[in-house]
């Protein structure tokens, strides 16, 4: 029954002849950011052919250089030939159906609705594997401090010390941090736009793509995807070399339902990662009330 004023009398008070509108546009609904696209690289993604498939990835030998005397006897180094095996082996899926008299009876298009909310749901759960795996194979860990916007500067600098002393290059360095990280960073003396090396004020009015701004040489990420145990956050940095990531679609089809009138519609991927640089990622466990 539709829902009327109070009203007194007898004069139409069924409300039967008020309508009940029903929308045709849904209501927003707001996602997680992802981007692991920014912070990994995919070098290997075109090279899989399934679950359960893998890559064998060669790493380049280092040459020893050792001082040399004249008329000395000169001894050859045994070169060794090493690989990383990056293994195809996680698997995500989706699976959703529709009766054909909903179907027939609904205003909107409600598979492509569905389908639509089912890439945003796979693409937050990867990152959500992803990043709550990746820190815990960090070459190097920074000690777990309570953050605040007096010393979260500071937090971010040693990161990329860290990276610096492990001869990581320079460009495509990137931190990922919790919400209430970057507001901390916004509350800090980085609001001040000089100090960022950015074009814009840390205190932005958008994220593009989850992406905050720069500091020190690092693109700064905000997630709420990463790790954390009450408010413990594993926030990470690193390089882009570090992590390879490949991910392939294997289905996505519509099928019609076999013992029912109505079209089912589901989705399978295949992926994997690999930290395959350790020295390239910096895990940075945090505190943040």
């Amino acid at each position: 029954m539709p829902v009327t004023i109070a009203r007194q009398g007898n004069n139409l008070p069924n409300g039967v002849f008020l309508p009940t509108i029903w929308s045709k546009k849904l209501n927003a609904k707001y996602y997680a950011q992802t981007f692991l696209n920014d912070i990994t690289n995919s070098d290997y993604e075109g090279e899989i052919a399934g679950q359960g498939s893998q890559v064998n990835i060669r790493q380049r030998p280092t040459v020893e250089v050792v001082d040399h005397q004249e008329d000395s006897d000169i001894e050859y180094q045994d070169i060794s030939d090493e690989m990383i095996s990056l293994s195809i082996n996680y698997a995500k899926r989706f699976a959703f159906k529709v009766g054909d008299i909903d179907k027939a009876q609904s205003d909107i298009a409600i598979l492509n609705e569905l389908t639509t909310d089912a890439g945003f749901q796979m693409k937050i759960s990867i990152d959500q594997t992803v990043l709550g795996s990746i820190y815990g194979s960090a070459g190097t860990v920074l000690p777990t401090i309570t953050l605040d916007k007096t010393n979260v500067v500071d937090w971010l600098i040693d990161q990329e010390v860290a990276l610096e002393l492990n001869n990581i290059p320079p460009n495509q360095r990137w931190a990922v941090i919790s919400p209430k990280v970057a507001g901390l960073i916004q509350k800090s003396d980085l609001k001040n736009v000089s100090l960022t090396g950015d074009t814009k004020s840390i205190i932005r009015s958008n994220l593009n793509n989850g992406r905050l701004g720069e500091v020190g040489g690092l693109t700064l990420y905000v997630s709420n995807n990463l790790a954390r145990a009450g408010n413990l956050y594993q926030c990470v940095s690193g390089h882009k070399s570090a992590v390879t990531y490949a991910s392939q679609i294997t289905k996505v089809e519509n099928v019609r339902l076999e013992r029912k009138f109505g079209d089912a519609v589901r989705g399978l991927n295949v992926y994997g990662f690999k930290v395959l640089i350790p020295s390239g990622l910096v895990s940075a466990p945090v505190y943040v009330n």
